[in-house]
């Protein structure tokens, strides 16, 4: 069983310095960490407003605009359906495009303030 396994073999007592708390809030007010924070809210914020707002579209038309969405597109397949089935697309589509604006954008940001940390700690 893997739960039998003896710990792993190192240097007892030994963990790898950590940060001051000076030097979390200087990073925090470096303006390296500022554009790391624009880089995201810039991309975040408007999804977030943009979905929000198409989501609630959806909520109001099926309250009040029941006979559009009622509308037979093809066959059982109405207006209402077809626009329930693009909040899921959408919801994908913004996941997707999050993890790639996060791998090219965020990720080399935030792995350079981090390894400036912990070569200064």
């Amino acid at each position: 069983m893997a739960t039998d396994a003896p710990p792993p073999e190192g240097p007892v007592g030994t963990s790898p310095a950590q940060p001051t708390t000076e030097a979390y809030n200087a990073v925090q007010a470096s303006a390296e960490f500022a554009d790391l924070r624009r880089s995201f809210r810039s991309f975040a914020f408007p999804l977030t407003v943009g979905f929000v707002a198409w989501y609630l579209l959806y909520v109001l038309l099926c309250n009040y605009a029941g006979d559009f969405m009622g509308t037979k597109v093809l066959g059982n397949i109405n207006v209402a359906l077809l626009l329930g089935l693009a909040q899921f697309a959408t919801t994908f589509l913004i996941a997707w495009l999050y993890s790639r604006h996060a791998a090219t954008k965020l990720d080399p940001k935030a792995e350079a303030i981090k390894s400036r940390m912990e070569a200064d700690a």
